[in-house]
């Protein structure tokens, strides 16, 4: 979808939700197309990157996992500085953890920008027959808050490249509209900061998180 080399913009997005929702999963499918069975927690903040285009746009995705941090409540403000997505992840066969989202929504508003796209992900539709969750009950939820949602499978790679793309067109189209203005939504641009966003690749991440 365009190599790494050539980008108009890059929007960090960040994944949020319950431990073993399947977030790193997502991550690794959309970034790599590969899933882990064998998913361990690890602990830390990783992030992975993909370029997609979009619009005639390259848009350089920067997503970030906790990495099982929110096991011990330690996501600090750092983890969500300058994201301008979100996907807030439960999973559909486990009630508990669609019931934490309020939480994470509240968390997320606490330390984000305003502007922020969030979408909200009921992730493993491939257990269809576990599901606690109901479609419309959290489709309701998420329009009632003004989020974006959809159901994904990260198993079976179902929604995992719409959900992701429909943020990233969403943040895109926050920093085209008048409605933003474009410094606080801090998209970086080719022009400005793409040395500084690349040489941040390469440093240890997030050593004070």
């Amino acid at each position: 979808m365009g190599s790494d080399e050539a980008y108009n913009f890059v929007f960090k997005v960040v994944l949020i939700g319950e431990s073993g929702v399947g977030k790193s999963n997502l991550l690794s499918r959309f970034t790599k197309n590969e899933f882990n069975h064998d998913s361990r927690t690890t602990i830390g903040v990783e992030f992975s990157t993909r370029t997609v285009q979009l619009n005639g746009f390259y848009i350089k995705a920067q997503i970030w996992d906790t990495a099982g941090l929110e096991r011990y409540r330690a996501i600090t403000s750092a983890y969500y500085r300058g994201a301008v997505g979100a996907l807030l992840v439960y999973d559909i066969t486990k009630h508990l953890t669609y019931e934490s989202v309020e939480r994470w929504l509240k968390e997320l508003y606490d330390h984000a920008d305003p502007h922020i796209v969030v979408m909200l992900v009921g992730n493993k539709t491939d257990l269809e027959s576990e599901r606690s969750v109901p479609t419309e009950e959290a489709k309701d939820f998420a329009e009632k808050k003004g989020l974006l949602f959809l159901e994904t499978s990260a198993l079976q790679s179902t929604n995992v490249e719409a959900a992701f793309n429909k943020v990233l067109e969403e943040i895109h189209k926050k920093v085209n509209s008048k409605e933003v203005v474009r410094g606080s939504i801090n998209a970086v641009t080719l022009n400005s900061s793409r040395a500084e966003s690349q040489e941040e690749e390469k440093k240890p991440c997030c050593k004070n998180i």
